[in-house]
């Protein structure tokens, strides 16, 4: 049997060390009985418990390999991009509200965020900002939230009882180990600046901050959560690549998408898909026609139906 896929991975190497010794073992029982027919009877029952030791060992690889296949399907490693779309200040603080209810979905679920580069506004929100999330089933849970988020309200700001409408976009962008995708050096600008934000005395002093511009797409990432400068432009760079990554696949899946029977939406981050009204507090997602009350909760983290629904429904198209 060819073990070689077995023994380039880590997470099986030592499994494959132990079904080679095993090899090894029964070479060796073979050749005794070779030279001693008298063994016969004990060979044989030996060479059954090395065939049953293999065939376990072999059974636990192939499990290990199906979990890292479905791990790189969803990864447990995400990064959130939330972004103020029309609406001004109003827009920011609603681009808040929904990183709040992730978070706090998150916390609740025992999964780990970071905040890794934010914009704020002068009310407080957010112009844009992006989270890295870690934990189990994170990208399963999460993949359907990409696309554009309304609310309906009416503004604190607001003198005449007006009821504004403001949108934010998300991004989730999973975290592929496995993904190759090649970026050329000569593509990208670079940038360093001091990041912002109470903690030690280097804060502001040493610069830190990475900025990333991919040049042929215009797209950029920029990242402040790590101390030092070189982790900061690790972890953008591997944000840009899954950013680019999944714009080679939503490229590719544009043109099968007429023939796609199972879709809950495009995927697309210009798409819009909830609506969060206030004042009749109403969530209604516009993918699947469905509706949930109690904005309060769902503010506050409580998005798992939601999510399971949602998730259901694409299940069952697909």
């Amino acid at each position: 049997m060819d073990i070689t896929t077995y023994k380039q991975n880590q997470k099986t190497a030592y499994h494959a060390a132990e079904y080679e010794r095993l090899e090894r073992e029964a070479v060796e029982v073979r050749e005794l009985v070779a030279s001693d027919p008298t063994m016969q009877e004990l060979a044989t029952q030996d060479l059954t418990t090395i065939e049953t030791q293999q065939q376990a060992l072999v059974a636990q690889m192939d499990d290990i390999l199906k979990e890292e296949e479905e791990e790189d399907r969803y990864p447990n490693e995400i990064v959130v991009e939330i972004r103020a779309g029309a609406g001004g200040d109003e827009a920011s603080l609603f681009a808040a509200d929904l990183a709040n209810m992730y978070r706090a979905y998150a916390e609740a679920k025992g999964w780990a965020v970071r905040t890794l580069a934010e914009s704020i506004s002068d009310l407080g929100g957010y112009k844009e900002a992006s989270f890295e999330f870690r934990g189990k089933d994170v990208y399963r849970e999460l993949r359907l939230e990409t696309g554009v988020h309304r609310v309906q309200r009416i503004p604190e700001t607001e003198k005449q009882g007006r009821i504004h409408t403001s949108t934010a976009s998300v991004a989730v962008l999973p975290i592929r180990k496995k993904v190759v995708f090649e970026i050329n050096p000569s593509d990208l600008d670079m940038e360093f600046s001091r990041s912002g934000g109470a903690g030690g005395q280097n804060v502001n002093k040493v610069e830190t901050a990475v900025r990333l511009i991919h040049r042929p797409t215009g797209i950029d990432v920029r990242c402040t959560s790590e101390r030092k400068q070189e982790a900061n432009r690790e972890k953008a760079l591997q944000i840009l690549t899954a950013k680019l990554y999944e714009l080679k696949v939503a490229e590719e899946a544009k043109k099968y998408a007429a023939v796609r029977k199972g879709q809950i939406g495009t995927g697309d981050r210009s798409e819009k898909i909830r609506t969060y009204n206030i004042l009749q507090d109403r969530v209604t997602d516009h993918r699947i026609k469905e509706s949930w009350h109690n904005i309060e909760g769902i503010f506050g983290g409580n998005i798992g139906e939601i999510l399971e629904t949602v998730r259901t429904r694409e299940e069952e198209l697909a």
